[in-house]
């Protein structure tokens, strides 16, 4: 007699296996999905576990497009199309990490900065822990998480130019992903103002992008151009040019580049509409003790454009 097959294990992975191997979140434009693409909805087969991610959705016009359905979403984890079970609006709080960049080379932004952030504090504020830190010399924090609006101002009002200092970006992204890991939430993202002047920190983007993705914290930037652009020939500047490209695009958010810091203020009002405006979808994995290294989320109707990050289990 052949004897019974075992069965499948289903237990939880080990908390430690998982923060290691924690993906990248690749971010793909919209795309047609193929009927040969390996692993169709409904082939997973037993012992599949539902996953979340929270996923934005824009248009050309860079604002959020609501009211899709999930069989609008393509979700795939290694190349394996995974199906998607549920797409609904995000109602989770968004812990939201502000980074402003007050050195001497933002100088001439700084009052372009407190007048963005304001409204900006005061429409995410109340519902969403919301903290304000500087830059300038070396990360500082200005308001501390909170749900109080009047404190967010407050902050937000303290920011000012420091003669003489350099930006400490990297250090910063660093310091505040280190931060995320110890609150409890599902969704978060580091807003990050920066200007394009010296950067004295002592990480690296070899540090601080794993310690970013670990965090479970989109990055979201706002880069104020300056005239001639950065030294690349410096490490820290390096640094911070491929933490603002790879950092964000790997962790489901986006950069912006701002010609005037006067359009900083509707810059931030979009990135509200966009929080506003996310999707929580959820998608069936099938049982493995070891996740998946790459995943890809995209949309099916022509023209949009899909940005995704796994949702973190709570504590």
């Amino acid at each position: 007699m052949t004897p019974p097959e075992a069965p499948p294990y289903t237990g939880p992975m080990p908390l430690p296996l998982l923060r290691r191997l924690l993906p990248a979140l690749v971010i793909v434009p919209s795309v047609a999905v193929l009927a040969s693409s390996p692993a169709l909805p409904g082939q997973e087969g037993r012992g599949s576990r539902e996953q979340s991610m929270f996923v934005t959705v824009t248009g050309t016009d860079g604002l959020p497009v609501t009211g899709l359905s999930p069989a609008e979403f393509v979700v795939r984890e290694d190349g394996r199309r995974r199906e998607v079970l549920t797409a609904a609006p995000a109602t989770d709080p968004v812990t939201i990490a502000l980074m402003v960049d007050n050195s001497a080379a933002a100088a001439s932004f700084v009052a372009d900065e407190r007048r963005a952030l304001e409204p900006f504090v005061k429409r995410v504020g109340g519902k969403n822990p919301t903290a304000v830190t500087a830059i300038a010399e070396r990360p500082t924090i200005l308001a501390d998480y909170t749900l109080d609006k009047d404190a967010l101002v407050k902050g937000v009002q303290r920011i000012f130019s420091i003669p003489g200092s350099a930006a400490y970006f990297v250090d910063g992204v660093r310091e505040l992903s280190r931060g995320l890991m110890v609150r409890d939430f599902r969704r978060a993202v580091i807003v990050a103002i920066t200007a394009e002047g010296p950067e004295y920190s002592d990480s690296r983007y070899t540090e601080t992008i794993p310690l970013l993705k670990e965090s479970g914290a989109a990055l979201e930037a706002f880069v104020l151009n300056q005239p001639g652009g950065p030294d690349m020939s410096e490490d820290g500047a390096r640094s911070r040019s491929i933490i603002l490209d790879q950092g964000t695009r790997e962790t489901g958010g986006n950069r912006t580049e701002l010609l005037s810091s006067m359009a900083l203020e509707q810059a931030l009002a979009g990135l509200a509409a966009r929080l506003e405006g996310q999707y929580e979808i959820t998608y069936a994995r099938p049982e493995s003790l070891i996740p998946p290294e790459r995943i890809e989320v995209s949309v099916t109707r022509p023209g949009l454009e899909a940005r995704g990050t796994p949702a973190r289990t709570r504590k």
